[in-house]
C-alpha cells in the first residue's frame, strides 16, 4: 500500500489511534487451527503486519513473525518490540511483500495471518507462496474491519458513508482511497478468490466468516459484531486522521485546512458530533466517550 511507505505518513499515530483486535477473534483463530489432529504451533507470520498490532498476539507460537513492505511500519514495530524484551526471542520483524517471502523455506509454517492488509495482495502471486510455505494442515487467517459505525447513532451511518464513498473530491475522501483495494476492503473481501482457484488442490474449501450484526443483513449468516471500542470524540478525530485517503486528500488539497470550519476531516467530525448533540439533546464535548464499532469480514483456509 504506497501511501503507508510515503515518508510523510506518520506511523507512530498510526500505531497509536488505530483499533485493536479482540481477544475473541484470536481465540477464535486459534480454535479453527487445532481442528484438525496434530496441528503444529512452532511458527506463525503475519502479513502486512504494519506495526504489528495483530502480530504480537500470536502468543501460543514459538516463532512470530512480522511482514511489511514499508520500512517506517517494519521499524515502529521492532522499536515497541524493544520496549519489552521478554519477547524479542519469540518475535521478528522483516520487510518484505507477501507476494515475496523468499526468506521462509518451504513447508515451514502452521499459521499465517493478515489483518487489514489482504485487500492489497496480488493473489495471483500471494495464494502459491502460501502453498509453498505452509506446512499440511496449516492454517490461513485472512481478515478486514470495513467502515466504522456508532452503536447509539444509526442516523450517522448515512454521513459516514458520503464522508468516505462520496464522490465530491473537497468534501469527502471518496476519491483519494487506493483502488481496487478499497473496494474490495468495503465489499468484505468477498472479490478475493479462493485458493483452489489459483492453487487447484491446494487448500482446503474457504471458510468466510462475517462478523457484520446487523449493518449488512444481505451477507450470509452474519455473526454478532466483534470488533468496538469505546473512545473520546477527541480520539476519534485522531483516529480519522490516520486514514490513507485523507493523507492523499492533503496532498491534492494543501489549503484545505484554511477554511472556517477546519480541513475536511475536522468538518466531518464536526458534523457528526453536531449529530449527536440533537439526539443526545445535549452538548457533546471531546473528552466525552462514544461506543464505535467496526463490520469485520474473515477467510478462512486450510492447506491440504
Amino acid at each position: 500500500m504506497a501511501t503507508f511507505a510515503k515518508s510523510s505518513f506518520d506511523s507512530t499515530i498510526y500505531a497509536t489511534f488505530r483499533p485493536t483486535y479482540p481477544r475473541s477473534l484470536f481465540n477464535f483463530i486459534f480454535r479453527y487451527h487445532e481442528r484438525n489432529e496434530g496441528a503444529r504451533w512452532d511458527r506463525a507470520v503475519d502479513l502486512g503486519c504494519g506495526t504489528g498490532q495483530a502480530t504480537v498476539e500470536l502468543t501460543p507460537f514459538k516463532r512470530v513473525t512480522g511482514v511489511d513492505p514499508s520500512c517506517k511500519m517494519i521499524e515502529v514495530a521492532r522499536g515497541t518490540l524493544q520496549k519489552t524484551p521478554e519477547r524479542t526471542g519469540q518475535y521478528e520483524y522483516i520487510q518484505a511483500s507477501a507476494e515475496s517471502l523468499t526468506f521462509l523455506e518451504d513447508s515451514s509454517v502452521d499459521l499465517v495471518i493478515s489483518a487489514e492488509a489482504c485487500h492489497w495482495f496480488d493473489w495471483n502471486k500471494t495464494w502459491p507462496e502460501l502453498a509453498r510455505v505452509l506446512r499440511k494442515n496449516g492454517s490461513v487467517t485472512f481478515w478486514s474491519y470495513s467502515q466504522f459505525r456508532f452503536a447509539h447513532y444509526p442516523s450517522l451511518t448515512q454521513r459516514i458513508k458520503a464522508y468516505i464513498e462520496g464522490t465530491d473530491p473537497l468534501n469527502s475522501v471518496g476519491p483519494y482511497w487506493e483502488q481496487p483495494g478499497r473496494l474490495i476492503l468495503d465489499n468484505h473481501l468477498i472479490e478475493v478468490p479462493d485458493g483452489n482457484q489459483v492453487v487447484p488442490g491446494a487448500f482446503s474449501d474457504s471458510e468466510r466468516v462475517f462478523f457484520t450484526g446487523d449493518y449488512y443483513p444481505s451477507l450470509p449468516s452474519p455473526r454478532s459484531v466483534i470488533m468496538r471500542k469505546k473512545m473520546t470524540w477527541d480520539d476519534l478525530l485522531s483516529y480519522l486522521n490516520t486514514w490513507s485517503s485523507l493523507h492523499t486528500f492533503r496532498q491534492h488539497n494543501p489549503t484545505d485546512g484554511e477554511t472556517p470550519r477546519g480541513d475536511v476531516a475536522m468538518r466531518f467530525w464536526k458534523d457528526l458530533k453536531e449529530g449527536a448533540e440533537r439526539e443526545d439533546g445535549r452538548p457533546v464535548e471531546g473528552h466525552d466517550e462514544v461506543d464505535i464499532e467496526w463490520p469485520l469480514a474473515m477467510i478462512m483456509v486450510k492447506r491440504l
